[in-house]
């Protein structure tokens, strides 16, 4: 079998290495010139976690564990704790920062020379009678194979063919976030929190080596235009907030550092694909990251992707392989979409509670809806194999 992935970003590289530890022949191309590191940090949670793990990537050396998720008034006082730890000790596998250039160099080194074909756009995929397809490149070039993967991200080519669908709208929010060597205490911690208030979200998380991956999402409506100082527009934004970690990365941000990303939003469908192509990741889910799921999903398609086309039924009818993958990951990736679109964990409003013994409750409560939460947007936790 061989397979053809479109994409070179977390999920497209983490089903090239999983594809490859299972002796199945693959190649990915990608339109970009070099590896896209963009994107700053990501938030890996147990359920990426072990997906990596059973494709056969360890992270346990990269960036930071995160113990503690901590929801914050604007004056730094903390008014919830997630106690992330414990989540994952019931997992078994431990939630962390990390770069993402480092996650994307770690996937890449698992890849033998000559997988990663660089500047290759698609422009389009055709499908052929004898049950393979072709993905047509923008020099007129075409790569045939028994499976195409699209994970082309959120603008995916590969998607607007197949589904005929228009590109994903922009929501209401959209984010400004940076990967900074922070001077303050938190960045050797392990500790994560979310600043919230009238002006929007702060979100802080130690990523290893000094370094800190922090974001800030403001509501947003298309055709504003993207200033090239958000740094200054930030400081002005947030400029009534005392939090002082908030204030360390405002005074502390530099604009060349920060990038742009409006939230957009697909409808998951129950099925993605056609005949002998697929989707995965963002080309098939994209939603908010509220809940910094994206990459996670991502993750789980690549495990559960993997998987199905290891069945020993898989290379004599690759489609029906697809259509499981599918079929196993729509529900989790849905309520995932769902759950980041209502901006989730960021909009828990649980009470503070008075009476001695009690002041841990709403804690307690949240650990456990995260901890269940978890487990409904993961096949590899929970076991669903397709």
């Amino acid at each position: 079998m061989r397979v053809v992935v479109i994409g070179a970003g977390v999920g497209g590289l983490a089903l090239a290495a999983g594809l490859v530890e299972r002796g199945i022949e693959v190649e990915v191309h990608e339109r970009g010139q070099r590896l896209r590191t963009g994107g700053a940090g990501l938030g890996l949670y147990p359920n990426g976690v072990a997906a990596l793990s059973e494709l056969g990537v360890a992270v346990e050396d990269l960036g930071r564990p995160i113990d503690v998720l901590e929801r914050r008034d604007t004056k730094g006082r903390v008014t919830l704790g997630i106690d992330v730890a414990r989540i994952s000790e019931h997992f078994g596998f431990i939630a962390r920062t990390v770069p993402r250039r480092a996650l994307l160099d770690r996937l890449h080194h698992r890849l033998p020379e000559g997988v990663l074909h660089l500047d290759r756009e698609c422009v389009g995929v055709r499908l052929h009678a004898d049950g393979t397809s072709s993905v047509v490149f923008s020099d007129g070039t075409r790569s045939t194979g028994d499976v195409v993967v699209g994970a082309d991200g959120a603008g995916s080519v590969v998607r607007t063919q197949l589904l005929d669908e228009a590109p994903p709208e922009m929501g209401r929010w959209a984010s400004w976030q940076g990967l900074s060597t922070l001077d303050s205490p938190r960045a050797s911690g392990r500790v994560a929190s979310l600043t919230q208030g009238r002006q929007g979200t702060c979100g802080i998380m130690p990523a290893g080596n000094g370094l800190v991956q922090w974001w800030f999402d403001v509501r947003w409506r298309r055709g504003l235009p993207v200033t090239e100082e958000p740094a200054s527009v930030l400081r002005e934004l947030f400029a009534s907030w005392s939090d002082p970690d908030v204030r360390a990365v405002l005074e502390q941000a530099e604009s060349s550092e920060i990038n742009f990303f409006p939230h957009l939003n697909t409808r998951v469908r129950g099925s993605w694909g056609q005949d002998n192509t697929t989707l995965l990741g963002d080309a098939a889910h994209t939603f908010p990251p509220a809940t910094a799921q994206g990459a996670n999903q991502a993750l789980e398609d690549a495990w559960a992707l993997v998987t199905a086309l290891s069945d020993s039924g898989a290379r004599a009818d690759p489609a029906w392989a697809l259509r499981r993958y599918e079929e196993v990951r729509h529900r989790p990736a849905a309520v995932a979409s769902f759950t980041s679109s209502l901006n989730g964990v960021q909009r828990i409003r649980l009470p503070r509670l008075p009476i001695r013994g009690m002041r841990d409750l709403p804690g307690d409560t949240a650990t456990r809806w995260f901890g269940g939460y978890l487990s409904a947007v993961s096949n590899v936790l929970t076991g669903q194999r397709p």
